[in-house]
């Protein structure tokens, strides 16, 4: 079915909007909350939280793309399980090595100042993403927003491992220095 399709399901209220898009977009969110999560309960409980936030959403937004409405919804959910699981047991993980790696790269948002600089933080990583050729962009995407190992990038772009590492690192420097320039305290 189309995303358009699904969505007008979704402003009918028809609860096949639910059904159509576990089946189209299902495994993608579950890919993006496992990879956070960790845990397959956990990952499945975001998804179908995922479902009940686009129903609460939907109307009166229209998204587009949907893929991208539902992965950010799915992501935010599975971040917001992740802190609060790492809250109580104050486990390490695969997430953790990659808020590790970007810790350099962002400031804090833990007062009102925080938040504004996370809103110019967030205006200065699009305007740096969009600047980006697209495999670069793609290699940032790929391990900092769907949590994708170093070994599973450099499969996908028939790249090393090595040669990925320094492509990040590359990136991260990049993006800082761009950070800098704009005045957004790291």
């Amino acid at each position: 079915m189309e995303d358009e399709a699904i969505i007008d399901l979704y402003w009918q209220r028809d609860e096949e909007a639910l059904r159509q898009s576990d089946k189209k977009y299902g495994a993608f969110c579950r890919q993006i909350a496992l990879r956070i999560v960790g845990i397959l309960e956990d990952a499945e409980e975001c998804v179908n939280d995922t479902w009940l936030r686009a129903w609460e959403a939907m109307p009166p937004s229209r998204p587009c793309p949907l893929r991208a409405f539902l992965g950010r919804i799915t992501r935010n959910l599975s971040l917001d399980r992740y802190r609060a699981g790492r809250a109580q047991k104050r486990g390490g993980g695969a997430m953790d090595v990659l808020l590790e790696e970007l810790t350099h790269c962002l400031p804090s948002a833990e007062s009102v100042e925080g938040q504004y600089d996370a809103n110019e933080t967030a205006a200065v990583i699009n305007r740096f993403l969009a600047e980006l050729p697209p495999e670069k962009r793609q290699l940032f995407l790929r391990r900092y927003w769907f949590g994708d190992s170093v070994e599973e990038i450099a499969g996908r772009f028939a790249m090393r491992p090595g040669t990925v590492k320094s492509s990040l690192h590359r990136l991260r420097q990049r993006l800082r220095e761009m950070l800098e320039q704009e005045g957004v305290a790291v």
